[in-house]
């Protein structure tokens, strides 16, 4: 660096340059020893490190008590598919079981965050980007949409076992059982048995997205978010 200032200083006084012409040459000098432009390899590293990050935040988040519970954004509601059994059931009764329900539920897609990271890292270390740049000057959640168009069907796969752990161990089917029995019974009904296994799957995984692209937004927009060298050079650029 000191034999780069040094010939800078050399051409300026053997060719008279004005001032201008020194701020100019020193912003060459600054921008060529600072790592050049960026390459699409390196924005792809970015995007990646960036929604690894994220994930690892995302899962932290949801796994704690009332992570998914108490968080509108990411909350598990009531499945829509079975939606008039609620409404029975709500006005004989049951309002109480119906709410215990819904808490086991999102209990279980916490206790299933804590197995979350793992998965979603594996996802996007698998994903392939040919053209990182248009991700990167994309919307703010471009990455992470990216990741949900590519991975979910592969991270449901992965990711069901440890919702299903999950469900047994918050007995979700103790607090649904006793709900979808006594709808059937009622004479005249449609019966009512939806996959909660895949339900809390769907929502398990919408939710922790949901978190990830706050994450990258995070990312993209404050600085003190860009935790390493390579965030810095990629997103800071921008």
């Amino acid at each position: 660096m000191r034999s780069i200032v040094l010939n800078v200083v050399i051409v300026c006084i053997c060719c008279s340059c004005s001032s201008q012409s020194v701020k100019s040459l020193w912003d060459s000098v600054n921008s060529n020893t600072s790592g050049g432009a960026l390459t699409n390899s390196e924005v792809i590293a970015g995007l990646k490190e960036a929604l690894t990050i994220g994930a690892r935040e995302s899962a932290g988040i949801a796994s704690k008590v009332d992570g998914f519970y108490k968080n509108p954004k990411i909350a598990i509601p009531w499945p829509s598919e079975a939606q008039k059994v609620k409404d029975v059931l709500s006005t004989t009764g049951f309002s109480k079981q119906i709410a215990a329900f819904e808490e086991s539920m999102n209990r279980a897609a916490e206790e299933a965050a804590k197995g979350a990271y793992d998965v979603f890292a594996g996802a996007v270390r698998e994903m392939t980007i040919q053209d990182g740049f248009a991700i990167l000057n994309g919307n703010e959640t471009a990455a992470t949409q990216y990741l949900r168009d590519k991975t979910t069907a592969p991270l449901t796969t992965k990711f069901s076992p440890i919702v299903k752990q999950a469900i047994d161990k918050v007995n979700v089917t103790s607090y649904w059982n006793p709900l979808v029995n006594a709808y059937n019974m009622i004479p005249g009904v449609a019966r009512q048995n939806p996959n909660l296994e895949e339900y809390i799957t769907g929502k398990a995984i919408d939710g922790l997205m949901t978190l990830i692209a706050e994450q990258e937004i995070k990312i993209r927009q404050d600085p003190a978010a860009q935790v390493t060298a390579l965030l810095k050079r990629v997103f800071g650029k921008k």
